[in-house]
């Protein structure tokens, strides 16, 4: 009974000095990031306390840092390091929305489009969700893709009706409703081929017909 009794105070010695140990750990962590300003310093956060829940915050600040001096590509890879090691983390969603945008800011669309969908498919219930897939609505109007765009909107409107989102969506779906129900621009209905050719370049204009 003695050795029983000797294990678990040395257990419950040691499980104290680690608490300790891990509070002033994450207690210097929040220290030093909360004096951070630039890109290396939130690299000295992340290279000095790797585990502490301030080395997480260090990977989506310097991200955002990147992004404001527009190395889209460094914050991707900054964003992705972060999920990979936290995978559990609630910010998860925003760190891949944040990457979405900054394939938007590098051009890649179709890559954006497709993050957003993931995200909104594999997260439903999260609070990044509906703007997942309120996101998606400009890129589908910019591809004329205008009846995927309504149903996107549809389904934040009948999905999150409560979020700030549904008021947004619905807004835009006014906007798309208006602009299919306007009427198309005339256009000829001769066929190209049996229309009059252009003149050729230095060709002669005809002169009129006399009057008769």
């Amino acid at each position: 009974i003695a050795a029983v009794l000797l294990i678990a105070l040395l257990a419950i010695v040691g499980f104290g000095v680690y608490r300790f140990y891990s509070d002033h750990r994450n207690s210097a962590a929040s220290a030093l990031l909360g004096n951070a300003r630039k890109t290396e310093d939130y690299q000295q956060v992340i290279a000095r306390y790797p585990n502490t829940p301030a080395g997480a915050d260090a990977y989506l600040l310097l991200a955002q840092a990147q992004r404001d001096e527009k190395k889209f590509a460094d914050a991707n890879a900054t964003l992705e390091v972060f999920i990979d090691k936290n995978p559990d983390h609630q910010l998860v969603t925003t760190a891949q929305m944040a990457m979405a945008a900054n394939l938007e800011s590098m051009g890649k669309n179709d890559e954006a489009l497709s993050m957003y969908q993931r995200i909104a498919a594999s997260y439903p219930k999260s609070f990044n969700a509906p703007l997942a897939l309120f996101s998606q609505v400009h890129i589908l109007k910019m591809k004329n893709q205008t009846e995927e765009a309504r149903r996107v909107c549809e389904k934040v409107m009948t999905e999150y009706r409560d979020s700030f989102w549904a008021g947004e969506a619905a807004r835009e779906l006014r906007v798309l409703k208006s602009t299919g129900s306007s009427a198309p621009a005339a256009r000829s209905t001769i066929p190209p081929f049996l229309a009059a050719p252009s003149p050729m370049p230095g060709a002669p204009m005809p002169s009129p017909s006399p009057r008769r």
